[in-house]
This record gives C-alpha cells, structure tokens and sequence, in this order.
C-alpha cells in the first residue's frame, strides 16, 4: 500500500475530511489531495505533526524496506542489540526497518530508520522503535549493509555509524 493509500486510510478511520487534516496541518485541501493520489509527500514537519494528530507511528504511515536480520545460511538468527548514540536508544532488533524518502527542506533529514523486536506485539502487530535520522540514501543503505554485515560475522551488538543528529525547531527536523 502505497503512503497516500495509508494516509487516506487513516484519516477516513479518524472521520476526518481533507479540509479538516489540511487546518490540523497548516496547508492547503490541495497538498492533501495531492499526497493521497501520490503526487508527492509532506515535509519532514508535517509527518510528525500527522503521525501526533492521527495516533500512527511514521513507519506505519511511510511502510519502507526491510533489512532482513538473518545470519549466513540464511536461517533467521537472534536478535541484535542496536545502539543508537544520537538518540540515546538501545533496543534488541529482530528486524531493521527503513523509511520511504521524506520532502523536507535543505537541511531537513531525508530518511528514517527503526527497529523491532519481534516481542513488542500490540492489537495492530509488531510496534517499531524509531532509532535515527539520515541525510540520504546512501547513508541509510549503507547501515543496513552493515548491519547485515555484523549479523553475517556473528556480532551481537552494533552501533549505528552514519545516522545524523537532529534536532526540533519549532515543528520542523533540522540536521543539528
């Protein structure tokens, strides 16, 4: 399912029209209808304000790809700790999860990654911890690799290397 499918999903599961989420948000009916039929994306800002207002994670919004968490032969192995250092976040990850690509300004970051670890179950399946930001998408993909890499090689504990520091500006992700 596709993020303007998702977004038109959960906001008619909220009752709300276009008009009322593009008030919420501060934009025009127009983004709205645009984002719904695929056109294009909300700001970095904007999702965290939709992901607040609707009660939905980002993930659950952006979908995104999988790192498979699986060690050589392929057989699915434990879980791996993951530290994340820019977000002070330690989670045991049995699938790493990375966003769709964000619209943000110049400086906003453009993906996202998150984790989960499999026992984090609730009403609507696994729960996904946000664990950092990322400039781009050779950024993203290349933690992935190595985070694979570390699974391949039996590590059991890895720390996230080419994420960036963010911070909030008012409702705007900028890279710190």
């Amino acid at each position: 399912m596709s993020f303007g499918e998702k977004l038109q999903t959960i906001r008619k599961k909220n009752r709300l029209s276009q008009e009322r989420l593009a008030e919420m948000l501060g934009v025009s009916r127009q983004a709205v209808s645009k984002w719904e039929l695929g056109e294009g994306y909300p700001e970095v800002d904007k999702l965290l304000i939709l992901s607040k207002k609707l009660n939905v994670s980002l993930d659950s919004l952006l979908g995104g790809e999988n790192a498979p968490i699986a060690s050589e032969g392929g057989k699915s192995s434990d879980l791996i700790r993951i530290i994340s250092p820019n977000e002070g976040v330690i989670i045991s990850a049995s699938k790493v999860t990375r966003s769709q690509q964000f619209k943000g300004g110049k400086n906003s970051p453009k993906y996202a990654l998150y984790a989960t670890d499999g026992n984090d179950m609730s009403f609507w399946g696994a729960q996904n911890t946000f664990l950092a930001w990322y400039r781009n998408l050779d950024d993203v993909t290349r933690e992935l690799a190595e985070i694979q890499n570390a699974l391949d090689a039996g590590v059991t504990s890895y720390t996230l290397q080419y994420s960036v520091k963010c911070k909030q500006n008012l409702f705007r992700t900028i890279v710190d």
